[in-house]
């Protein structure tokens, strides 16, 4: 398959991001790199201020929590305190981290001359359960439709068009847990049609409140001990986290004549639905999973073979991690019968599940490990779950900072984001090619 540079190809120019221990991408990227798990426990009082019941013998004390979420520059985007207080944090949150990406990017929407596009979404809003419903004085006041405005998912993206003065596609995105990785494909999708020159693609999860903790359910997605540990054989579910993130993407001959820094290549990407090929509506599927990988190789004109790295899924669920390693591994043994050579993580043992923004999450962290050249560990691993063969599979779970030098062919990494539902997209990304003169 080709290993030549396509101009047409869509480069990742820009990022931003809050996370778990971490305000930042360079902040980010330094607790992956050290093998740091964003996952506390909560004192007593944080506790009782989030209004947890303790009591249940269910009750899990820990999370994966983004600081600042009472923080929002108001006066910045034309906003109002009134219109802050009402406004999900989500959109607030994502807001200033779209502002933060165009500006990593070198961008600024008043100076740049072309159309800008911004894909992503939010997941369920629990500000206002929590929080505006407890001040119906506050409620009263406002009126259902500016409440409406402020809280609700399908605007959190069009106030990102309205604030920073976008005119190209604003797209909301819900595919649960795919969500932000969907929105990087219909965005490239975008770029590659011309209906955008640049567009940022993102999502947000921010909980409320951020230090309850959770009950653990038998059966359920949530982690029986506190940890999130994908493919190991003490896996026994996940952790909810917040975080919000985006990417500014551009076609490469565009990023190029601009002079833009160019971290990474998406070279192709993928996205489709199990449909009813699964035991459950919320179960993942093995043929689904493998046909979306599948075809984003194809559309990336690159063999399985040539993937050196896999951002995965990986929930740490004992029914999920078994069926992404099933995909995976079928869908890369049509291209090779290597074993072991092919090195897997999952960020979610680091900052737990960021829902809406778990994807864009994947993204940046391949994207990163192809500009520094080095492969963060993959923490909370010690032994193979015993339902995944990694012996006879392309994989195995890299546990340790690994250097990932440029070679005789480009690098490449493959992100999978896989939503409760059905709905599966997967990024193939490349190396960005050698400084022009």
């Amino acid at each position: 398959m080709a290993d030549d540079i396509d101009l047409d190809h869509i480069a990742i120019i820009g990022m931003a991001g809050r996370f778990p221990g971490a305000s930042d991408v360079d902040a980010f990227w330094s607790n992956l790199c050290d093998g740091v798990e964003s996952v506390r426990a909560f004192s007593e009082s944080e506790l009782a201020a989030a209004g947890a019941d303790v009591s249940d013998p269910g009750f899990i004390n820990s999370g994966a929590v983004m600081d600042g979420i009472e923080l929002f520059d108001a006066p910045f985007f034309g906003m109002s305190r009134r219109e802050a207080e009402l406004t999900d944090p989500q959109h607030r949150i994502l807001l200033e981290v779209a502002w933060a990406a165009l500006e990593h990017a070198g961008h600024t929407p008043d100076g740049y001359d072309g159309r800008i596009g911004v894909f992503g979404g939010i997941a369920a809003n629990t500000y206002f359960k929590n929080n505006l419903l407890k001040h119906p004085e506050l409620l009263e006041r406002t009126g259902d439709y500016p409440l409406l405005l402020a809280t609700e998912r399908e605007y959190a993206i069009t106030r990102i068009a309205y604030k920073l003065g976008f005119r190209g596609p604003a797209l909301s995105v819900n595919t649960a847990c795919s969500t932000s990785a969907v929105a990087a494909h219909l965005a490239v999708q975008s770029l590659l049609a011309g209906e955008s020159d640049l567009a940022l693609a993102g999502g947000a999860r921010v909980r409320v409140p951020a230090t309850a903790g959770y009950v653990y359910q038998e059966d359920g997605i949530l982690s029986a001990d506190g940890h999130c540990r994908p493919f190991d054989a003490k896996a026994r579910g996940t952790i909810a986290g917040s975080g919000a993130a985006f990417v500014v993407l551009k076609r490469l001959s565009d990023a190029i004549s601009a002079g833009d820094t160019v971290y990474a290549l998406i070279r192709g990407s993928a996205m489709n639905n199990d449909g009813a090929d699964k035991v459950g509506f919320t179960a993942p599927g093995v043929k689904g999973q493998a046909e979306v990988i599948r075809e984003a190789l194809a559309v990336a004109d690159v063999s399985a073979d040539s993937i050196d790295m896999v951002e995965a899924h990986g929930t740490g669920t004992s029914l999920g991690d078994p069926i992404e390693i099933a995909g995976l591994s079928q869908a890369f043994r049509e291209d090779t019968q290597r074993r072991g050579y092919c090195a897997i993580g999952s960020l979610k043992a680091n900052i737990g599940h960021l829902d809406a923004a778990a994807g864009v999450a994947g993204i940046i962290k391949a994207a990163l490990s192809l500009h520094h050249e080095r492969i963060p560990p993959s923490v909370n691993f010690e032994s193979p779950n015993p339902e995944i063969d990694f012996d006879a599979s392309p994989f195995f779970v890299n546990t340790e900072l690994r250097s990932w030098e440029r070679g005789e062919r480009p690098r490449r990494a493959g992100v999978s984001s896989f939503g409760l539902g059905g709905t599966n997209a997967h990024l193939v990304l490349e190396e960005a090619p050698p400084p022009h003169d």
